[in-house]
């Protein structure tokens, strides 16, 4: 079926396939193959999406290229002006954006609204003004007779690729700082999940020129061909480990500028001095936010062990107050996990567990369930080199392990590959600080988690990647800096 826009929610059938958003217009993918859209909440088909092949990406990126020639260009103000009409658009069309979103993600839509939807149009907004802020040194004779400056320039033409687990924000975390920054994108968004980046390609066509914002659809493969293309300057990813060592090594080949925000396996260090209470119902919170799938959720729980055994009742607790499974996603505190293969991989993993351990609360899901739901689980007696604490679920499953000083807490929360992100729990100020300072994370929160603002950076270190999201850092990290020197003489 061939579409000349995207069609409305109420006009997609099973038998719809997307279209790819080429040079300000939607257009058939050449390529032969489709990715079946599964609705995680039933299983059922929604939609077919194309495997885009290397004519696709082709033209993607011809567009962006010659798009880039102008808007390199555009002043600041103008830039700055077309993201404030982006983000308005956003807020106009919320509705439709959460209802694209929600037949792919199965997400709460009061969640898509709120933390995607409004996030994501101020976080547009912070854009906006950030890119009228690009800093470097001011000019001045660090040469006798020679007067230098510096200039911040775009690195071109960018490719993205965005993750299943929020589609719209990373998304708008990748687009903002590039358009900012005054870049042309090729972006292809997960498989699973391309609706709503399609509804947002077709909202910027009214605000950005042709060709500055491209969307291709597809899969690993499609994915492959952004990555070995000879035109972008820079490839961006948010996605696994395994995805951005792809991404890395391709790039390699032809020196091209990566950006790789990559997995977490997060720690709540939880001080006996702490609110329990508190701590247990916000780490509950944090832990089964958008059913765990977050790579900044909270996923290990390294608790003071005098209160062990009481913060793991109030964590089953909070775990029994929690609401998911519903078709009705009102009734949801969240949804399901986003599909089929990531369902069987979690369900694997929880068959798999060790005998040393032991299920609190949750489990293997049950055989007869409809959808790809988890209840929120908590295992108790794991040990470090457990395959739970080391390797991320991305799932509402949170492990518990006990620590008896601020030294071994430290070691136990640094103790995996990945950086991204950790809390500590305790009302000793000088505590905060000492464990703040020693966990090697690219974001430590203290008596609370996840929370983010659009002034601040988001990203890792070690295997959770390099490259930060959000803040004037990002917008940054997609420009060149050159050295200008004029002989004053």
């Amino acid at each position: 079926m061939n579409l000349n826009h995207y069609l409305s929610v109420e006009e997609i059938s099973v038998s719809t396939r997307l279209q790819n958003y080429i040079n300000g217009a939607f257009v058939a993918a050449s390529g032969a193959g489709d990715f079946e859209l599964t609705s995680p909440v039933t299983g059922e088909r929604v939609a077919l999406s194309p495997v885009s092949d290397a004519a696709d990406v082709d033209a993607a990126f011809a567009a962006a290229r010659i798009a880039f020639s102008s808007w390199k260009s555009v002043t600041p103000s103008e830039r700055q002006r077309c993201l404030l009409a982006l983000a308005d658009k956003l807020e106009q069309h919320s509705d439709e954006l959460v209802e694209a979103q929600h037949r792919n993600t199965g997400q709460p839509r009061r969640i898509i609204a709120a933390e995607e939807v409004a996030a994501g149009a101020d976080q547009l907004r912070f854009f906006a003004g950030a890119a009228r802020l690009l800093e470097g040194r001011g000019a001045a004779e660090y040469l006798e007779g020679h007067t230098s400056y510096v200039r911040r320039e775009p690195v071109g033409v960018v490719a993205q690729i965005t993750p299943w687990n929020f589609p719209l924000m990373m998304a708008l975390w990748k687009i903002g700082p590039a358009l900012a920054a005054g870049n042309t994108i090729v972006l292809k968004p997960s498989e699973t999940t391309p609706e709503s980046t399609l509804v947002l390609a077709r909202l910027a066509g009214e605000v950005l020129p042709a060709g500055v914002f491209n969307v291709v659809l597809g899969d690993s493969s499609t994915g492959a061909l952004l990555t070995d293309h000879d035109t972008p300057a820079m490839v961006a990813i948010t996605g696994s480990v395994r995805a951005g060592q792809a991404v890395a090594a391709s790039a390699a080949k032809s020196v091209k500028r990566t950006h790789l925000e990559l997995g977490g396996k997060a720690p709540a260090v939880v001080f006996a001095d702490a609110d329990l209470h508190k701590a247990a119902e916000l780490i509950l919170t944090f832990g089964t936010f958008n059913a765990g799938q977050d790579c900044t959720a909270v996923t290990r729980v390294l608790v003071q062990d005098s209160v062990h055994d009481e913060f793991v009742e109030l964590l089953a607790t909070q775990a029994a107050k929690l609401t998911t499974g519903d078709p009705d996603d009102a009734k949801n505190d969240y949804g399901p996990l986003n599909n089929a293969r990531h369902f069987e991989t979690v369900r694997t993993k929880l068959q798999r567990i060790p005998d040393h351990t032991t299920v609190v609360t949750g489990g293997v899901p049950a055989e007869d369930a409809k959808g790809f739901f988890v209840q929120p689980t908590i295992i108790t007696g794991v040990r470090q080199d457990d395959q739970l604490v080391q390797e991320e679920t991305f799932a509402p499953v949170l492990t518990v392990q006990p620590f008896s000083t601020e030294e071994e807490a430290i070691t136990l929360a640094n103790g995996v590959d990945y950086a991204l992100a950790s809390s500590v729990w305790t009302t000793n100020q000088g505590q905060a600080m000492r464990v703040s300072r020693d966990l090697d994370f690219g974001c430590v929160w203290v008596n609370t988690h996840l929370l983010l603002v659009a002034e601040m950076p988001h990203g890792g270190f070690k295997s959770s990647g390099y490259g930060k999201d959000l803040s004037l850092y990002s917008v940054e990290e997609y420009t060149r800096v050159k050295h200008v020197m004029h002989a004053v003489d």
